[in-house]
C-alpha cells in the first residue's frame, strides 16, 4: 500500500504552531513579532486561548500566577522536588517530580473551585439570589463531591490567606473599569459569607479559591486553572530544587533520621526490646 506525504502530515493536526524552515508561527503570530512585544502572561493566554489578551487581562492574570508561586518546603510538591534533587535528579526531573504530585488534593482544588463557581454563576443568570444559590450549591457540592468545598480552609492561615484579600480587591479594580464582569468575585464573597456563617468562624479563602476567581472572571475553563496552577507553582520548584543543588545533601528523606515512623503491625521492636 502506498503512503502519502499527507499521511505523515496528517497523523498530528494542530492550530497552536505551523513552522517551516526558516518560520515559526503561533495561531498566525510569527515568533519574530511576538518577541520583545507580548509578555510572559499574554504568550499564555494566546496559547492556551487562541487570542492575545488585552493588557488589562494579561496584568490581572499575571498577578494570579505571581500569587500562586510558592508555599515553603511544607508543601508536598516542593518538599518531593528537594528530596528529588538529594537523590540524584537535576532541575528537570526535580520539577515533573513536582508537577506529578498537584493532582485533585494539592493542586485541583483551583479547577474544582472553578466548576463550583460556575454551577452558582449558573443559578445565578438563571433569576436565583446569588446568596441563596450559594447556599444551594454548596449543599450539592457536599452532596455530591464530599464535605470539603474546594478553595477554602487553611491549615496555616487563619483566619484569612494574605494572598486572598489582595486577589480580590485586584479584579474588583478590575470590574470597575470593565476589564471582567466582577460576577465571579461576588460570588467567592458570597461563598465566603455562606460558609462562615456555616461554620461559626473564618473559613479562609485559600490561594485556590482566589485564583479560580481570577481564571473563571478571565474565563479560562477549570481544567485550565489547574495546568496554570503547575505553571505558576514550578517557579518555585525550580527555585527550591536550584537552592537544594546548592546545599550538597544526599537521600533526604521527609524527616529528620533520628525520628522513626509509626509501626502498626505484629511485634514491634521496642516491645520485643522490653
Amino acid at each position: 500500500m502506498t503512503r502519502s506525504n499527507s499521511d505523515v502530515s496528517d497523523w498530528w493536526s494542530t492550530s497552536i504552531i505551523d513552522m517551516a524552515p526558516g518560520q515559526i508561527r503561533f495561531r498566525g503570530h510569527p515568533i519574530e513579532e511576538l518577541i520583545g512585544n507580548v509578555t510572559f502572561p499574554q504568550m499564555i493566554w494566546l496559547m492556551t486561548r487562541g487570542d492575545l489578551p488585552t493588557p488589562d487581562q494579561a496584568r490581572l492574570l499575571e498577578c494570579a500566577l505571581v500569587a500562586a508561586v510558592d508555599h515553603g518546603p511544607q508543601a508536598p510538591s516542593i518538599a518531593a522536588a528537594r528530596m528529588a534533587v538529594t537523590c540524584g535528579l537535576g532541575l528537570n526531573g526535580a520539577m515533573a517530580s513536582a508537577v506529578n504530585l498537584l493532582d485533585d488534593v494539592h493542586g485541583g482544588a483551583g479547577e474544582q473551585a472553578v466548576e463550583l463557581y460556575t454551577w452558582i454563576d449558573l443559578a445565578v443568570q438563571q433569576g436565583a439570589d446569588v446568596q441563596a444559590a450559594t447556599a444551594a450549591m454548596i449543599d450539592r457540592w457536599q452532596a455530591e463531591r464530599g464535605k470539603f468545598i474546594p478553595g477554602f480552609g487553611h491549615r496555616f492561615h487563619k483566619p484569612e490567606d494574605p494572598r486572598a484579600p489582595r486577589l480580590l480587591s485586584l479584579i474588583e479594580e478590575a470590574a470597575k473599569s470593565g476589564v471582567v464582569s466582577g460576577r465571579f468575585v461576588a460570588i467567592g464573597r458570597a461563598t465566603q459569607k455562606e460558609l462562615n456563617t456555616r461554620k461559626g468562624q473564618p473559613v479562609p479563602m485559600n490561594i485556590d479559591g482566589a485564583t479560580a476567581l481570577v481564571y473563571a472572571e478571565l474565563g479560562f475553563e477549570g481544567p485550565l486553572a489547574r495546568g496554570l496552577f503547575c505553571l505558576s507553582r514550578s517557579v518555585g520548584v525550580i527555585a527550591h530544587a536550584w537552592e537544594q543543588m546548592g546545599q550538597a545533601e544526599r537521600n533526604k528523606g521527609p524527616t529528620p533520621p533520628q525520628y522513626r515512623w509509626t509501626y502498626t503491625g505484629e511485634n514491634p521492636i521496642h516491645e520485643a526490646q522490653e
